[in-house]
């Protein structure tokens, strides 16, 4: 980790030209997109962030105080971090790729802080808010999360976020995300669980956005289907969609390198 910033920042390759920020999907952090740094062509540098509460960042709850904004969990929040995080690094213009819960994290900036983005990947994510069930659903993990001060209430997901062919192929994946996950904190895990389900639907912001648009998906992705990939490339002005096969909502680490192509062709696009 390096600098000062807001978040915690990791600068995963140095080099020349608009830089390619990378946002984690949940509940890991900013390791999940190591894979892809060494098969990434080009001399554009890399920066990986961990959101709030998740990783070496500070909690939701710091980062609203640093803010100076309503203490309350949101994607939002989220958002201005990153921007906060890239202006206090002297960045002013990147190219943002986010997974899942960093997905929507992008969206957000899309809405709020759009004039940051020189383009934007949409990675196994989707822009709709939640049904009330899932979103009940995160609600009641979040609470479960706190009584028990463990995350044991989401380390199902380090099989379940994988498709098919890596959890019969790749053991070691699902090692490897249990590890990931049982390196978070309860309080951050239920923080980003509440912020998701609060959060609205972004479709119109994706519309609205006039730059380069990555959409990648795995064809195994259970929980960000390819009809949600579609409706965004569907809502965006200018979007390349990427269809990973063999893989599931972990494309970055499921079959790093399509992925690597999908996010190096943003670039040169931006």
């Amino acid at each position: 980790m390096t600098g000062d910033g807001l978040l915690a920042h990791h600068r995963l390759r140095e080099g020349e030209g608009t830089p390619l920020v990378l946002l984690h999907g949940f509940p890991l952090d900013s390791r999940m997109w190591h894979d892809i740094v060494p098969l990434l062509p080009g001399s554009f540098p890399v920066l990986a962030l961990d959101l709030p509460g998740m990783g070496a960042s500070p909690s939701g709850h710091d980062v609203a105080l640093r803010l100076q904004v309503p203490d309350v969990p949101s994607v939002e929040l989220q958002a201005d971090a990153v921007a906060d995080t890239l202006a206090e690094l002297g960045i002013d213009r990147a190219v943002v790729a986010g997974l899942s819960m960093g997905g929507y994290t992008v969206l957000a900036l899309l809405e709020r802080h759009a004039w940051l983005l020189a383009g934007a990947a949409l990675v196994d994510t989707k822009a709709g808010a939640d049904a009330e069930e899932a979103r009940a659903n995160r609600l009641r993990i979040a609470d479960e999360v706190e009584r028990t001060a463990t995350v044991d209430e989401v380390l199902g997901m380090r099989r379940g976020i994988l498709g098919e062919t890596s959890r019969v192929e790749r053991p070691d994946l699902v090692q490897r995300i249990d590890g990931w996950i049982r390196d978070q904190g309860p309080a951050g895990v239920a923080w980003c669980q509440r912020a998701m389900a609060a959060r609205p639907d972004r479709l119109d912001a994706l519309r609205a956005f006039d730059g380069p648009v990555a959409v990648v998906v795995g064809d195994e992705d259970e929980l960000s289907p390819l009809p949600e990939a579609e409706a965004m490339v569907g809502a965006a002005q200018d979007a390349v969609l990427t269809v990973v096969r063999r893989a599931g909502h972990m494309t970055p680490i499921e079959q790093p390198e399509p992925v690597a192509v999908a996010l190096a062709d943003l670039v040169a696009r931006a």
